[in-house]
C-alpha cells in the first residue's frame, strides 16, 4: 500500500481510532481484544524499533507529520500495513494529554504471557519484583536487568505492568528485551532448584558480597517495594536475606538502584 494512502489526518479527537491513544486506561489497553491479550502503546523511534526487533506486532502509529519523512521513516518502512494517525503538534498534545517524545507513537499487541518454567529454562540469575506499583521503578529495574545480565525478570501480581507505557518508557525499551512473566507462588522457583535472596534489612542479613551468593548456580534476587518492602512472609522463606553495606547511616536505597547494585555483585 502506498504511504499516501496509509496517512490519515486528525480531524477530531473524538475519532474511535484514537481511543487507544487518547482516552483508554492501562488496564483496558491491557484488556482490548480478552483479558491479557491486549495492547500497548511504545513511544519514541528508538523504543518502537526495540518492540519491532523483538517481535511485536504493530497496530497502528501516531505521529507528527514532520516526522513521517524523518525519525518515523524507518518504522513506516518497516511496518508496510498499518495506519498513520498525523496531525499537528498541538493537536497530538491536546490528544496524548503531554508532549511527544519525538513526536512518535505505536499502538502494538502484547504476546502471551509464558509461562514460568520457559521463562527460566535456561536462566542462573533472575529477579522477582514483589509488590513494586512505581512505573518508573518498574522501567528503571528492566533497564538494569537486561544491561547487568539478569536472565528473567518475574513480578507479583501485586506489581506494575511491564507494558505500562511509562515503564516502557523509561526502561528505553528494556521490557522487551528479557524474558519476564507472572509469578503467583515462590513454589515454582524452588522446583526449578532457585535459592532465592531476599533484599531486606533484618538482624540475620548477609552482605551482598559474602561469596555464598555467587556460589549459587541458579539465583533468584528478590526486590520489595519503597516503604514497607518485602512482606515478612517472603522474607522469612528466603534462602539468604541480604543488605547493601552502606555508610553515613543511610538505611537503604531506592528499589530500582538497589537493583542496579545487587545485579552488578550477583551477575
Amino acid at each position: 500500500m502506498n504511504i499516501s494512502d496509509r496517512i490519515k489526518e486528525i480531524s477530531s479527537l473524538s475519532e474511535p481510532e484514537l481511543q487507544i491513544y487518547a482516552s483508554l486506561t492501562e488496564a483496558q489497553l491491557c484488556n482490548y481484544f480478552q483479558k491479557e491479550q491486549g495492547i500497548f502503546i511504545a513511544e519514541s523511534p528508538k523504543v518502537i524499533q526495540v518492540a519491532l526487533r523483538a517481535g511485536y506486532e504493530p497496530i497502528s502509529l501516531l505521529c507528527e507529520r514532520r516526522h513521517i519523512e524523518n525519525d518515523a521513516a524507518d518504522i513506516i518502512r518497516q511496518c508496510p500495513d498499518i495506519p498513520i494517525y498525523t496531525g499537528e503538534r498541538e493537536i497530538l498534545n491536546h490528544l496524548t494529554g503531554y508532549k511527544l517524545t519525538r513526536g512518535v507513537l505505536c499502538a502494538m499487541r502484547r504476546k502471551p504471557c509464558p509461562t514460568i518454567q520457559t521463562v527460566l529454562h535456561d536462566a542462573h540469575r533472575v529477579c522477582v519484583i514483589d509488590a513494586v506499583c512505581d512505573t518508573t521503578n518498574i522501567g528503571a529495574i528492566f533497564r538494569s536487568a537486561a544491561a547487568l545480565g539478569i536472565d528473567a525478570v518475574l513480578l507479583t501480581r501485586s506489581s506494575c505492568d511491564p507494558l505500562n507505557r511509562r515503564a516502557i518508557r523509561v526502561s528505553m525499551g528494556s521490557v522487551f528485551l528479557v524474558p519476564w512473566t507472572w509469578l503467583d507462588s515462590y513454589n515454582p522457583l524452588r522446583e526449578l532448584g532457585f535459592c532465592t535472596a531476599a533484599m531486606a534489612l533484618t538482624d540475620n542479613s548477609i552482605a551482598l558480597d559474602e561469596p555464598i551468593l555467587k556460589q549459587q548456580s541458579r539465583l533468584a534476587i528478590i526486590m520489595g517495594t519503597e516503604g514497607d518492602g518485602l512482606p515478612k512472609e517472603t522474607i522469612d522463606g528466603a534462602d539468604f536475606v541480604v543488605r547493601i553495606p552502606m555508610f553515613h547511616a543511610v538505611d537503604s536505597l531506592n528499589v530500582a538502584a538497589a537493583a542496579a547494585v545487587a545485579f552488578w555483585e550477583l551477575c
